[in-house]
């Protein structure tokens, strides 16, 4: 079973309370945008096995999103941390890097 932290409320909530939000750190295209762009971003999404970033809300709790570091495969939890940042916390980043070594994040060591 799934369990991860909420940043928000503090809580430990297992995935029965949680709502998965689909990939995290999009670039969001709207009006104005190209229909390739648009498109991209409505409908391209990665699905990788392995390390992934998620989108989570705390549906039966707090009800704020937030955002989760795992691995797809192990369903091994390297961190949670606030829907409102552009990229992963360096704490995280550093935690997947000592697990799985060679990891990159978009080429950022």
């Amino acid at each position: 079973m799934l369990i991860l932290h909420c940043p928000c409320c503090g809580v430990y909530a297992d995935e029965t309370e949680l709502a998965p939000g689909g990939e995290a750190h999009l670039t969001r295209h709207g009006p104005g945008s190209s229909d390739e762009a648009f498109t991209s971003y409505l409908f391209a999404r990665k699905n990788p096995r392995g390390v992934h970033f998620e989108r989570w809300r705390h549906a039966h709790g707090c009800g704020k999103w937030f955002h989760a570091a795992r691995d797809t495969a192990t369903l091994e939890v390297f961190g949670t941390y606030s829907a409102q940042t552009t990229e992963p916390p360096k704490a995280i980043r550093d935690a997947i890097a000592k697990r799985r070594p060679g990891w990159t994040w978009r080429g950022i060591a």
